[in-house]
């Protein structure tokens, strides 16, 4: 508790650094903050280089570990219908956001008529949206030629994938020959977690730099630009959070509120600080732990949402839709909101392992309805602030999954 609270002022002291620099242009200051930028680097390496051992140990744990095949079967229907819902009352959320928030902001015909004449060099973004897998392309990919490489290229989906059709096999395996498999993965596992643990006593000078030097950059410029859309979306995040994803945890999970609150909002912040889910994997895991979640249910859902399950996207892009087609003046019915719904709901279960993901990924939701790729060049270069709390629900909702899912079958207190 005490490296939290260590956590937070890194994170206030991060902040009050760069905006201060940001507002005052103070140069001394601006190189200051710029300096601490490799740190916050070296802070987000260390992090990455326990991610994918971990991922490996304790997705194969979780799925090896089971034994039963029919067990599997039920917790992955479980586990993948808990995401498809969420993601889906998160996009509804996001709509009523966006008619909500938005309209506080008008923006004058005049100005959407500039940005569409501004509309035309859309190449390099459209060249890299057409990158993106979709449909049946999606599936082939799925399925990695060789999972050493989808490590190397740290292309984790394909690597989960590889990951369970192996635990599935053990799991057939006879207790004699798949207990040692499974104690080992489990080894490996601990043993990542503990070198996770050292790594988290540099969390507050981490953070500190990562933040500083982010809100440097930016500045208030950039935060006037956005406020109503901001607002917007912090509003929408806090409505999902406190209005579905918590209840769900606390009322289907049966935990209560404070023990909760206090297992989880550790991995809360690292999500805020690093928006990356990944990143937060080991403080998720920990969190498990503390609610004595059973670690072979766990072990499954948490890699695995870290992977997939992205319901702060899913909101996220569905305000972004409406925020760019008032900008360009795009008018949004209901069969287009249909159909930006369900972009939306497909690339929110498909977002690359890339920055500034859920910006790139909604192309398809662009092109369905006739928005300009350009409008992505304006929210990918405004992604930072919006990424953070994006991440931060994002984890919320993997959390939310695991004690939601395994929280019935939690282990006693000793």
């Amino acid at each position: 508790m005490r490296n939290n609270l260590w956590m937070g002022l890194g994170l206030g002291a991060g902040l009050a650094l760069g905006l201060v620099a940001a507002a005052t242009q103070n140069v001394s200051l601006l190189a200051v903050a710029q300096a601490l930028s490799p740190v916050g680097t070296l802070f987000l390496n260390l992090i990455s280089m326990c991610a994918l051992p971990l991922v490996v140990g304790a997705v194969f744990t979780g799925v090896a570990g089971l034994g039963d095949l029919r067990q599997v079967g039920r917790l992955g229907i479980k586990t993948l219908g808990f995401f498809w819902g969420t993601a889906i009352a998160a996009i509804a959320i996001g709509f009523v956001m966006a008619a909500l928030i938005l309209p506080l902001a008008p923006i004058a015909p005049e100005q959407q008529a500039m940005l569409r004449d501004m509309a035309g060099a859309d190449t390099t973004m459209a060249h890299r949206a057409a990158e993106l897998p979709s449909g049946l392309s999606f599936l082939v990919d799925l399925v990695p030629r060789n999972p050493i490489r989808a490590a190397a290229d740290f292309n984790l989906l394909p690597l989960v994938f590889f990951i369970v059709a192996l635990g599935l096999a053990a799991a057939t395996l006879s207790e004699e020959k798949r207990r040692p498999l499974v104690e080992l993965a489990d080894a490996l596992t601990q043993a990542m977690i503990r070198i996770v643990h050292w790594v988290l006593a540099l969390a507050p000078i981490g953070i500190f730099a990562l933040v500083s030097s982010t809100a440097a950059r930016f500045g208030w410029p950039l935060v006037r630009a956005m406020l109503v859309f901001l607002v917007a979306l912090v509003l929408g995040f806090a409505v999902l959070i406190a209005g579905v994803l918590v209840p769900l945890a606390l009322l289907v999970g049966r935990h209560r509120p404070f023990a909760f609150l206090r297992s989880v909002l550790p991995s809360w912040a690292m999500g805020f600080s690093t928006t990356s889910s990944i990143a937060s994997l080991p403080v998720m895991l920990d969190g498990a732990e503390r609610l004595r979640l059973p670690r072979r249910i766990s072990g499954f859902i948490l890699p695995l949402a870290a992977s997939i399950n992205r319901p702060g996207g899913a909101l996220y892009q569905t305000l972004a839709v409406c925020f760019v087609a008032g900008l360009y003046g795009t008018p949004l019915g209901a069969a287009a909101r249909v159909e930006a719904a369900v972009a939306v709901f497909l690339a929110s279960l498909t977002i690359p392992s890339v920055p500034s993901a859920s910006v790139i990924s909604l192309a398809p939701a662009f092109l369905q309805i006739g928005l300009p790729l350009s409008g992505m060049s304006l929210l990918l270069g405004l992604d930072r602030v919006p990424d953070m709390f994006r991440t931060m629900t994002n984890v919320v909702g993997h959390v939310t999954a695991a004690a939601t899912i395994s929280g019935p079958e939690r282990e006693p207190a000793p």
